[in-house]
């Protein structure tokens, strides 16, 4: 952080950023060429994700166990999504039979959940849920703002078809990568 700041066409920059993918895979434990940093907030990284995969008049099933959950409601309603919520109480965990019990009444496009919630810390198991969006046909979206380096993130192992996070938390990073 003592050096000139190196910019965006700077050549050596290409270089850095294959580094910094190469790293974040290792990371997210995933072989996905897809994996980049983006200069911006997890808030940005979640509307990243579902701005891209949501279309008006789409279903989601999104669990809500703490802000960041019912974040993920609202940027989903305003990508004109029909949401259905999985509500469990702030400091407990997203139990997969309610996923389950939602996912029979609907045909989501995605299921998305908070790992650890960082209002509560509550995390949530991902395996089963991942599994449980994929029997349904849908995407499985997982925020890992705040477990990403503070616990395991298996992208690959899990089914993850995206993910985001932030570098300011257990990444021990600046924030805004």
């Amino acid at each position: 952080m003592q050096r000139p700041l190196v910019g965006h066409l700077d050549p050596t920059f290409i270089g850095m950023m294959e580094e910094i993918k190469s790293m974040l895979r290792h990371v997210f434990q995933t072989e996905n060429e897809m994996t980049f940093p983006v200069s911006a907030t997890g808030s940005a990284g979640m509307e990243a994700c579902f701005v891209n995969l949501l279309e008006p008049g789409d279903e989601v099933v999104i669990g809500v166990n703490g802000v960041f959950g019912a974040r993920m409601c609202d940027v989903a309603e305003r990508c004109g999504a029909t949401v259905n919520r999985v509500e469990a109480e702030w400091g407990t965990i997203i139990e997969p039979s309610a996923i389950a019990a939602t996912l029979e009444g609907c045909k989501p496009k995605l299921v998305a959940i908070v790992h650890a919630e960082t209002s509560t810390g509550a995390l949530t198991p991902v395996e089963e849920i991942s599994r449980l969006a994929h029997d349904a046909g849908a995407l499985f979206v997982l925020d890992t703002v705040t477990s990403l380096g503070g616990c395991p993130v298996a992208i690959d192992a899990w089914q993850v078809d995206a993910a985001y996070s932030g570098s300011q938390k257990c990444l021990s990073c600046p924030p805004g990568l």
